[in-house]
């Protein structure tokens, strides 16, 4: 898998580059630290550091219709050798023409509107031990095309190589019991060389935003199937899914909603809908604060092997308006079948200045139910600090 990826973005690197006029270079240097409450379920330590780096190389032509990205990632992890990784998030060409675009290589493509999940988002794989809601993605192989028209874009995806979601190991946080390093399994006999396709249609009409998409290829969320001496493995089934994403602006409201119907091992219809409130100049001050409110809602009920089934989330978004950026964000989300299944996540963020910023995460797992996805993380409550050097 990995030397696919590496070959794809040596062979773009290869690319005339003397035929570009414009060239940048420029990159982020994180340092990380994550203190966990509890030892973890496998004995594992509750301090976490590490420290990674993305560079970022980009060229453009003097006509400025064509342009191509180089953004390596590393990470390395003073616990979890899996969590000490690389990838290339992109090593994408551009080219633009009157009303299309092309584009080939490497990239990173994102679906969705709602805050406490993306049901449509299924263009990457998640990069799941970078961050536990599923926000980081991997660089994917693609080769794509859109065009614009008056009010609306196109966007047609040919995607040839599939990659496999990463996973904490046995020493990491955040690790599922017997998922550990084990080999995953695939539903095509091509494995990860079954070509996926994709699309999205998004219409602009006055407060209004639709998207409609279509899948169909391998699940980027894999199925687990019980392996030899207790192990759990990933399975990667084939699905189609359509979607759609769809916000609408009024006032200081913010009303928006994603729905999927998936066929693929177990047919299913999952929707997250829900509004944000901005409460504009609190106090007649430059602060906003915003209200979250969203319902996750899967079909499968109490089997679905994913936590918002029949769930509420709510939280608080303070932007403070100033200088630095500094933003807050706390939320919870709750079982409404299984009240005692919650978690809680915190997001804060800011500038010290041009070249520094800093973030602090912290989630709270909590649940009483062994089948709960939950469960399995009930003493991985922890707190993230970030501070990242822009270059």
């Amino acid at each position: 898998m990995k030397s696919a990826v590496l070959g794809a973005a040596l062979a773009l690197t290869a690319l005339p580059l003397s035929a570009f006029e414009y060239f940048e270079a420029e990159g982020e240097i994180s340092f990380q630290q994550r203190q966990f409450a509890e030892t973890g379920l496998m004995g594992q330590s509750k301090s976490q550091t590490s420290v990674a780096i993305e560079p970022e190389l980009y060229w453009e032509t003097e006509e400025g219709n064509s342009s191509f990205v180089f953004s390596p990632f590393f990470r390395w992890d003073s616990l979890d050798d899996d969590r000490t990784h690389g990838d290339v998030r992109e090593a994408l060409w551009r080219h633009y023409d009157s009303n299309y675009e092309i584009r080939a290589g490497i990239g990173i493509v994102f679906w969705g509107v709602t805050e406490s999940q993306h049901l449509v988002d299924v263009i990457n794989q998640t990069d799941a031990v970078e961050a536990i809601d599923g926000e980081v993605k991997l660089g994917q192989p693609m080769v794509s095309m859109g065009w614009e028209f008056d009010d609306s874009l196109l966007d047609l995806y040919l995607l040839p190589y599939f990659r496999e979601r990463t996973f904490a190991s046995n020493d990491g946080r955040l690790a599922f019991p017997g998922l550990g390093d084990t080999e995953a399994q695939y539903e095509s006999r091509h494995e990860e060389w079954y070509p996926d396709v994709a699309g999205r249609y998004s219409l602009m009409w006055d407060q209004w935003d639709f998207g409609v998409s279509a899948f169909h290829g391998t699940n980027r969320d894999p199925y687990f199937v019980q392996g030899l001496s207790n192990s759990v493995q990933p399975y990667y089934a084939l699905m189609s899914q359509v979607g759609l994403d769809v916000q609408a602006i009024f006032g200081d409201w913010l009303w928006k909603a994603e729905a999927i119907r998936r066929f693929s091992l177990d047919n299913h219809t999952a929707l997250t809908g829900g509004f944000e409130y901005t409460y504009v100049g609190v106090n007649d001050g430059m602060t906003d604060l915003g209200f979250l409110v969203e319902y996750l809602y899967d079909n499968r009920g109490e089997k679905a092997p994913v936590a918002g089934q029949n769930d509420l989330f709510a939280g608080l978004r303070w932007v403070l308006n100033d200088l630095d950026g500094t933003e807050f964000l706390v939320g919870g989300t709750v079982d409404i079948d299984n009240s005692d299944s919650v978690t809680v996540r915190l997001e804060s963020s800011g500038r010290f200045s041009n070249d520094w910023s800093w973030t602090v995460t912290g989630w709270m797992f909590d649940s009483d139910t062994p089948s709960d996805p939950v469960y399995s993380l009930r003493k991985d409550d922890f707190l993230e600090a970030e501070i990242s050097w822009y270059f």
